[in-house]
């Protein structure tokens, strides 16, 4: 195993002299409970999920408002009744013939706290335990072995449902040269769609201005691979590229045909490629109005959707592809055509997979707020880490145009972040609704209650909403 890591290391290194990028998942990791005490796992990794069951993990005494309790009780099993609560440690070693001039370690999530370390020395941290993450690591790797560890730590009451615990999303580690695409700054988006064309915006930022011209080129391929358009923009000495291109003839996604197209852009300084990123993307517009109500690629559709929480039943949390393609291909199978990710950011795989099977997605961001649903929720972080959250969540999953909606809350309005329409509902919110906080939604949502003395409140709220 340590004879395949070393050959693949010596592989990613070798091609700097090519200049390209090299990114490989860090699979094969060590955990341990104390710190002491050492196993081999594989991430995505959920270490509660083989048990043992016990109602006395997370036990609660609480009165559970959104079941409409008025009177604290015992509650055991709201979480799993599996052992997630605790600390828990990751190490992993990674050789190295050379350090490269820039190197990224991305985290599609990790359960949660979790706190970086590599070569001894703290390299960051984040609060979110569903929000991808990067942390750049350059000036701590070194020629030869590095050792990374991550710990983490998940609080009792921290969730009103089974949260899983580790890193039970893939952990990559990105590698470079120091001028190089950022993985988080392409953006593509459908302008319009009209006389047999689409207007295709296309933005994307560099990690650092170039320090002379270089050349920035995009090609387009359809799902076959064959060549749509190429674009080219020479002597760019900026750190933020945009242009537009024109799509004829577009096959355009949809649930019931999801055709993507692959966007290839590249770096060339001097006729040589220094960097490249391919990113998958459909051509589709969504709109919503009052008098249509909701219109992906101009026809009003029904969303039919469901709420889903991101772990995978008996195989816990850790991410997978084969049981996220088995879940979304039965949902369609049932009739689906929507998930909103209940109640936190959704992994970079399930939205990948949306994308290619044809699932609409309200993707959504927390639980709550500054007002705690549970004692130690992310109540916690939200001032603090509200918005670097919501930035990290549009950059990280808005460049493909996936989503037919971006959820701020759960039921509460936030920041907006384009290209995907800001959504959300103001259930229970009365005096926000009159303060006009429904006006930061593109669209607004109402959910609807069969309690008589709601019913004044939400019929308002329906007649503003959209």
């Amino acid at each position: 195993m340590r004879r395949i890591a070393i050959l693949l290391c010596v592989a990613l290194t070798a091609g700097f002299a090519q200049a390209q990028r090299r990114e490989t998942e860090l699979r094969d990791w060590q955990f341990s409970r104390d710190s002491v005490h050492f196993e081999k796992v594989t991430v995505p990794h959920d270490w509660a999920i083989s048990g043992p069951f016990d109602k006395k993990w997370d036990m609660q005494t609480v009165a559970i408002v959104q079941n409409g309790e008025t009177q604290a009780s015992e509650i055991t099993g709201r979480t799993g009744s599996l052992p997630w609560i605790g600390r828990g440690y990751y190490r992993c070693t990674v050789p190295l013939s050379a350090v490269p001039e820039r190197a990224v370690l991305c985290f599609d999530g990790a359960m949660s706290e979790p706190h970086v370390y590599v070569n001894g020395t703290a390299a960051g941290w984040w609060a979110y335990g569903y929000n991808a993450f990067r942390i750049d690591i350059t000036r701590l790797l070194r020629q030869g072995d590095n050792t990374i560890k991550v710990s983490l730590r998940n609080r009792e009451e921290s969730s009103r449902w089974y949260p899983g615990a580790g890193l039970y999303r893939p952990v990559r580690l990105q590698m470079s040269r120091a001028l190089a695409i950022d993985d988080w700054g392409t953006f593509v988006r459908t302008e319009s769609i009209e006389g047999g064309r689409a207007t295709v915006k296309v933005t994307a930022r560099l990690t650092e201005r170039p320090q002379r011209p270089v050349c920035w080129v995009a090609t387009v391929r359809d799902e076959r691979g064959r060549k749509v358009l190429t674009s080219r923009r020479d002597n760019i000495l900026a750190d933020s590229l945009g242009t537009t291109l024109t799509v004829m003839k577009p096959r355009l996604w949809s649930p019931e045909e999801p055709h993507l197209y692959t966007l290839e852009m590249r770096i060339e300084d001097n006729g040589r490629t220094i960097d490249s990123q391919h990113l998958r993307f459909g051509i589709r517009t969504v709109s919503v109005s009052r008098e249509l109500g909701f219109q992906l690629n101009g026809q009003s559709r029904k969303i039919r959707g469901v709420c889903l929480h991101h772990d995978l039943g008996p195989l816990g949390a850790a991410v997978s592809r084969a049981a996220l393609i088995r879940q979304i291909k039965l949902l369609k199978e049932m009739g689906c055509d929507a998930i909103r990710t209940s109640h936190n950011m959704p992994s970079t795989m399930q939205m990948d997979l949306c994308d290619s099977l044809g699932m609409m997605v309200m993707a959504e961001s927390f639980d709550m707020w500054r007002y705690p649903k549970c004692r130690n929720g992310y109540s916690l972080f939200f001032d603090k880490w509200g918005d670097k959250d919501i930035g990290d969540r549009g950059r990280g999953h808005g460049g493909r145009r996936r989503a037919v909606g971006t959820g701020s809350g759960a039921r509460h309005p936030r920041v907006q972040l384009p290209p995907a329409p800001l959504g959300g509902g103001l259930e229970g919110s009365p005096a926000g609704l009159r303060a006009g906080v429904g006006d930061c939604f593109d669209i607004q949502f109402a959910r609807c209650l069969p309690l008589p003395r709601r019913a004044q409140r939400h019929d308002a709220l329906l007649r503003r909403a959209v």
